[in-house]
């Protein structure tokens, strides 16, 4: 670190480093964050909740520990934020919806409390949209892409790729159902992982579609987002699903080479739903990653719109199971997207969802026989390059806007295998775009190795939006 750069430039696995070290005070580094807050979020509007005051008193604590020789963990003294779907003791957990003001709950979410083990500072709560749908509440003001304000943040860890991006944190998590870490991650021009489903528990995280929700990280790179999900991954007696396979190594398994390994590409479903840009961006990262000496295998994807037809009766149905309590007593505190979401799922009848659960179960088959020919697949995070807010409020209601936004992320949930988002090009407007590497179940380190050969070749993810640098 240079005597003039920032702390706010620092990796969030530098920063660590630098903390472990002396180098860096965990009281400035907290400083440094409330002091981009207070200079940005007020035209960003990524928090929900800031604590300031519980957050410094905590880097006192982890200053004084470190200088002790006691070492509590990888992330001690980092400070990182999480999406406000995460319970924690000692700040509202909201879920950005009126039916949830005011909610203060008594213990923290398993991966909240794992932050903390790990000597992590939570600095604040994220803004995201209700209920983790597809909008934000008419109460909430929407965070604004700090790429340009005229475009899409990506739903619904809204704040989360918002506050990464614009450098108001050094890490954060978020929760995926139909691509909510990975849109975000792709506008805001950062690096997401959605884990294989119960990979990381999610005892405490309030649930949009429990049987899609998946936890994950979001941070400036593959390196730093591998650092936090090292942290959080794990079995977990709160959540009995979450699954009992031992967590990799994955700071070490992502340094390995990628020579000779096969990456597969659906030309002909990219062709079909992608525009332009994201084509020549997927271009780019072939010519990037044949480069660092991986090969590149034609594959054929089984068909998407039928399973994400099914995804949208899935998702309406437990939504509606989810909130069914407050939809009996205040269905009127409920904002449009989510109120529309919970009647389908009342509406939809057994026979659509037991259809729709028959075709997940093959889809899932189908996707996880494609790695038989490959061992990663390449996909763009969205089919358009830096969308409008114009072009998403055109794309019609549900669940014709999944169809149409959804067709390189839903189908990952549906079949719960990992992806990792980075970024790997730049829209005409200057808006970022992003790719995905995703695997079979529990393949986190090996997408994760793919996305960060890709980012030692490249400087992408090094790229900071203009007036936030």
């Amino acid at each position: 670190m240079s005597a003039t750069a920032p702390l706010h430039h620092l990796s969030l696995i530098r920063l660590a480093s630098e903390i472990r070290h002396g180098a860096v005070s965990p009281v400035d580094a907290v400083q440094a964050m409330l002091d981009r807050i207070a200079r940005h979020d007020g035209r960003l509007h990524a928090y929900a909740t800031v604590d300031a005051a519980g957050a410094l008193a905590r880097a006192e604590q982890a200053r004084d520990e470190i200088a002790r020789g006691l070492c509590r963990g990888p992330l001690h003294g980092v400070p990182v934020a999480v999406k406000d779907l995460f319970d924690t003791a000692d700040m509202p957990t909201e879920f950005g919806s009126r039916v949830m003001r005011g909610r203060r709950p008594a213990t923290d979410a398993t991966v909240v409390a794992r932050l903390r083990a790990a000597g992590a500072i939570l600095l604040g709560k994220l803004t995201l949209t209700e209920g983790a749908y597809a909008d934000h509440h008419p109460d909430v003001t929407p965070p604004v892409n700090p790429w340009g304000a005229a475009h899409w943040t990506g739903t619904s860890s809204s704040g989360s790729g918002v506050a990464v991006a614009a450098g108001l944190i050094w890490g954060a998590l978020g929760t995926d159902t139909g691509g909510s870490i990975r849109l975000p991650s792709a506008c805001c021009g950062i690096t997401g992982i959605k884990p294989t489903w119960g990979r990381v528990s999610r005892a405490g995280a309030l649930a949009l579609a429990p049987s899609l929700d998946h936890v994950g990280p979001m941070a400036r790179s593959v390196a730093d987002a591998v650092a936090m999900l090292g942290v959080i991954a794990g079995p977990d007696p709160l959540d009995l699903t979450a699954a009992r396979d031992t967590v990799p190594d994955y700071a070490a398994e992502i340094a390995r080479p990628v020579r000779g390994l096969a990456i597969g590409i659906d030309w002909r479903l990219l062709r079909a739903r992608a525009d332009d840009a994201v084509l020549a961006s997927i271009d780019h990262v072939v010519d990037v990653m044949t480069g660092l000496g991986a090969r590149i295998v034609d594959v054929r994807l089984p068909e998407i719109d039928p399973v994400l037809e099914g995804w949208a009766v899935q998702c309406a149905v437990e939504a509606a199971i989810v909130h069914r309590d407050d939809w009996a007593t205040r269905p009127d505190d409920f904002g449009p997207r989510l109120a529309a979401l919970i009647d389908r799922g009342h509406r939809h009848t057994a026979f659509e969802l037991a259809e729709a659960q028959d075709r997940r179960r093959i889809f899932a088959g189908a996707m996880e026989a494609v790695y038989d020919a490959c061992d990663v697949l390449l996909v763009p995070g969205l089919p358009v390059a830096g969308p409008t807010l114009d072009h998403m409020a055109g794309l019609g209601e549900d669940p014709a806007a999944i169809l149409a936004i959804g067709p390189f992320t839903a189908p990952f949930d549906v079949a719960g295998q990992p992806t990792v988002t980075v970024p790997c090009g730049i829209s005409a407007a200057g808006i970022p775009i992003g790719c995905q590497f995703a695997g079979p179940r529990f393949a986190e380190a090996l997408v994760a190795r793919a996305g960060h050969a890709f980012q030692t070749a490249t400087d992408w993810h090094t790229r900071r939006p203009a007036g936030f640098a």
